[in-house]
């Protein structure tokens, strides 16, 4: 027994040194991320290399559904609706499936990335949006599968994959026009409530000037709706600070009262044990 449980040992111990050792991935991942416009575009994949192998048409088989890299989905995210090929991809992440072919390829954005390759059944209510390209060969032989963005512009860009002697892109517009007017009508509008709160909030936390920020938070409330409770919980420390300790109170008394509604026991807490300060003085 006693030579078991120490074969045993050894055994674990050998087990643990192996998980251990690090060594270099055959297929090593590769982030890339690019703004394009105003529009956040990050492609996540492992990177095959041909080593010897002649690529398309035999490592990948025309006509078949190719995962597009190695392990892992290849997935690519967008932070914005996209324009491809006059049809639109919503925001989000996708896995990025190709089908090459000798005159053209299709490229497939599918809505699960959770596969490990192809997805064990293929559900075309899955394929969130499918476009076709026209490959190019290029002179050079790409060694290591790559794919990268290019072409860029405000207002699109190229989504590109290279490998051995191919290249195919596929153009995807991005909302930068809808995005910036709307920016423009927002900055010309002039501030909003959150940006006033925003302002009081840093001249009080910094020991700055109170007196502004009471006229800050005050602006805050005025355009603000629902007056939210935070809103006037700052209002009410402002006060106490300028020593309007009447006012804090019946501040933190309205501010109270919409924190139990939202049940926020942190600001119920907050304000009970400031009320009961202020009220000795």
């Amino acid at each position: 027994m006693k030579k078991i449980i120490i074969a045993l040992a050894l055994f674990m111990a050998g087990f643990s040194a192996e998980a251990q050792l690090k060594t270099p991935q055959s297929s090593p991942k590769m982030t890339l991320m690019q703004t394009v416009g105003l529009t956040d575009v990050e492609v996540n994949y492992s990177r095959p290399s041909a080593r010897g192998r002649s690529v398309f048409g035999n490592l990948i088989p025309f006509g078949k559904v190719w995962r597009t890299g190695a392990n892992e989905n290849t997935t690519v995210s967008f932070s914005d609706d996209v324009i491809i090929d006059g049809k639109t991809l919503k925001k989000g992440k996708y896995s990025l499936y190709t089908i090459p072919k000798i005159e053209s390829w299709e490229i497939l954005f599918y809505k699960t990335t959770d596969n490990w390759g192809n997805p064990e059944e293929w559900k075309e209510e899955n394929v969130a949006l499918r476009a076709t390209v026209k490959p190019e060969t290029v002179n050079k032989s790409v060694e290591t599968f790559t794919i990268g963005i290019s072409g860029l512009d405000n207002n699109f860009a190229f989504l590109e994959i290279y490998w051995e002697n191919s290249y195919a892109a596929l153009k995807f517009e991005v909302p930068t026009q809808q995005k910036t007017t709307a920016n423009i009508e927002k900055a010309l509008a002039g501030p909003a409530s959150a940006d006033y709160f925003s302002a009081a909030q840093f001249l009080f936390q910094s020991n700055g000037d109170n007196a502004k920020a009471l006229v800050y938070v005050n602006k805050a409330l005025d355009m603000s709706k629902d007056k939210p409770f935070w809103y006037n919980r700052l209002k009410s420390l402002i006060q106490a600070k300028l020593e309007d300790k009447k006012g804090a109170i019946e501040t933190a008394k309205a501010s109270l009262a919409a924190a139990e509604i939202a049940k926020n026991q942190d600001y119920v807490k907050m304000n009970k044990d400031s009320i009961t300060e202020w009220s000795k003085n």
